[in-house]
C-alpha cells in the first residue's frame, strides 16, 4: 500500500528509465495506476519497465508498466505514446513531463545559438508539445469524469542565479512560467503544476554533488541531498485526485536550501 490511490488511472512519465521519473514511474504504478514509461530507446524503456515489475512483484504488488521509445523532442513521438496509452487502457489521466537536458555549461554568452535551442526544445517545450498531445488524446475525458493532471519537473535553479548553468536554469524558469500559464487556460478538466527539486542523488545531476556530497549536504537544513523518491512522492501528491483543488502551483522540493542553514548544525 502507499500513500495515493491511482486505482484505474493512466499515467505517462517521460524520461522513466532512470533517475526521477524512474521512481516517479515506480510509485505511480505502485499506487495502481497503470503507466507507460518512454526513454529515448526501446531496450532501456522495456528494462525499466521490466525491472519496476519483478520490483514491486517482490513485495506482493502486481502492476501493469510498459516501456515505450519515445524522444521527448519529437511531436510524432509524444502523439504516439499518449495515443497508445488511450488505445490500451481507454483513458488517460496523468502526464509527467520529466525527460530534460543540460549540456550547455559556462557563462551564458559563451554558449552557441544552437545549443542554447536544443536545451529550450527539451526543457520549455517539449513538456507543451507532450501536454497538447495528451489533451488530443484524451487527458482528462475519462468517462467517469475524473479530471486530469499535468506535473512539470522544473528546478530550483528555476528561482535563483546559479554560475555556470544558467542556460538550463533559464529553460526551467520559462517553464514554471507556461505551467500556471497552462493552469490557467486548462482548467478545470485539467490540473497543471510544476515541482522544482534542489540537488538529487540522480546520475544527470552528478556534478552537483558526486565529488562533494557532504559539502552539498551542509547547504541544506535537512542536512543531506535528495533522492529520486522525494521527488517522486512529491509529483504523486500533486497529481493525485486528492490535489483536485491544487493548480498553477510550483512545489519547491530541496531540503530547505533555498532558505539557507543559518542555525543548522
Amino acid at each position: 500500500m502507499t500513500t495515493y490511490d491511482f486505482s484505474g488511472r493512466t499515467a505517462v512519465v517521460t524520461g522513466g528509465s532512470r533517475g526521477i521519473g524512474y521512481a516517479t514511474a515506480s510509485l505511480l504504478a505502485a499506487s495502481g495506476a497503470t503507466v507507460f514509461l518512454t526513454s529515448r530507446t526501446r531496450e532501456d524503456a522495456e528494462a525499466a519497465a521490466a525491472q519496476i515489475t519483478a520490483d514491486l512483484a517482490d513485495r506482493g504488488v502486481t502492476v501493469a508498466v510498459t516501456g515505450l521509445a519515445g524522444h521527448v523532442g519529437q511531436a510524432d513521438a509524444a502523439t504516439a505514446v499518449c495515443t497508445t496509452a488511450v488505445a490500451t487502457t481507454g483513458r488517460l489521466d496523468v502526464l509527467v513531463n520529466n525527460a530534460g537536458t543540460n549540456p550547455a555549461y559556462g557563462p551564458v554568452t559563451d554558449q552557441d545559438p544552437a545549443l542554447i535551442a536544443k536545451v529550450f526544445e527539451i526543457n520549455t517545450t517539449a513538456p507543451v508539445v507532450w501536454a497538447r498531445a495528451a489533451l488530443e488524446a484524451g487527458l482528462g475525458a475519462a468517462p467517469d469524469g475524473a479530471a486530469g493532471a499535468i506535473v512539470n519537473i522544473a528546478s530550483i535553479g528555476a528561482l535563483t542565479m546559479e554560475d555556470g548553468i544558467g542556460i538550463y536554469n533559464g529553460s526551467k524558469a520559462a517553464l514554471l512560467h507556461l505551467t500556471r500559464q497552462m493552469a490557467r487556460e486548462l482548467g478545470p478538466r485539467i490540473r497543471v503544476n510544476s515541482v522544482s527539486p534542489g540537488v538529487v542523488r540522480t546520475r544527470f545531476a552528478e556534478a552537483l554533488w558526486k565529488e562533494h556530497e557532504a559539502a552539498v549536504a551542509a547547504t541544506t537544513p535537512m542536512g543531506r541531498i535528495g533522492e529520486p523518491a522525494d521527488i517522486a512522492d512529491a509529483v504523486c501528491f500533486l497529481a493525485a485526485p486528492t490535489s483536485g483543488w491544487i493548480t498553477g502551483t510550483n512545489l519547491v522540493i530541496d531540503g530547505g536550501q533555498l532558505v539557507g542553514t543559518v542555525g543548522h548544525q
